[in-house]
């Protein structure tokens, strides 16, 4: 693609990498620390995960959204919605098994100890699950893989009958 190409999404600027290159490791250890104060302070796995998600996110508008995708290739957001999933679904049923009710962190035996950090553990799970499904879905509205369901030829518009009827 030349630079006087009309139709050019990304365009290579020195600055804006550089910032990012110094940026977005404290906005990822941001983000992780307001995953793990949730219990403590204002915070908790939603917000920091929304936090990570924008790291990568200024990471793709940055150097690219292919080069990201290309960089984080494979299963990672879904190792990570998985795993974020299973780690809150085994401490909730573990309190379960240990007499207690669902994420009774109480039921687990550990004192005040281990309530904080069940609570941790479940808002680490929480966040690598939101962080995964924006980055996910990022990427898949980049790429276009969301169509228009009601329209028949994807150009967007929906078809007279299947928004309302006829209105001639």
């Amino acid at each position: 693609m030349s630079q006087s190409d009309p139709n050019r999404t990304y365009v290579e600027s020195t600055i804006i990498m550089t910032t990012v290159r110094v940026v977005v490791p404290f906005v990822f250890t941001f983000g992780l620390f307001v995953m793990f104060h949730g219990a403590e302070s204002a915070g908790g796995g939603f917000q920091g995960g929304v936090i990570v998600a924008s790291a990568v996110l200024l990471v793709a508008f940055a150097f690219g959204i292919e080069p990201t995708r290309a960089w984080l290739e494979g299963p990672l957001a879904q190792v990570a919605i998985a795993t974020g999933g299973g780690v809150f679904a085994l401490i909730g049923l573990g309190a379960l098994a240990s007499s207690g009710a669902f994420l009774d962190y109480a039921a687990y035996g550990f004192g005040k100890d281990g309530v904080k950090y069940g609570i941790e553990l479940v808002e680490l799970g929480i966040g690598a699950v939101v962080s995964g499904v924006l980055v996910s879905l990022f990427f898949s509205l980049s790429q276009g893989d969301f169509r228009s369901v009601a329209s028949g030829d994807g150009n967007g518009e929906a078809d007279t009958e299947a928004a309302g009827g006829d209105h001639a």
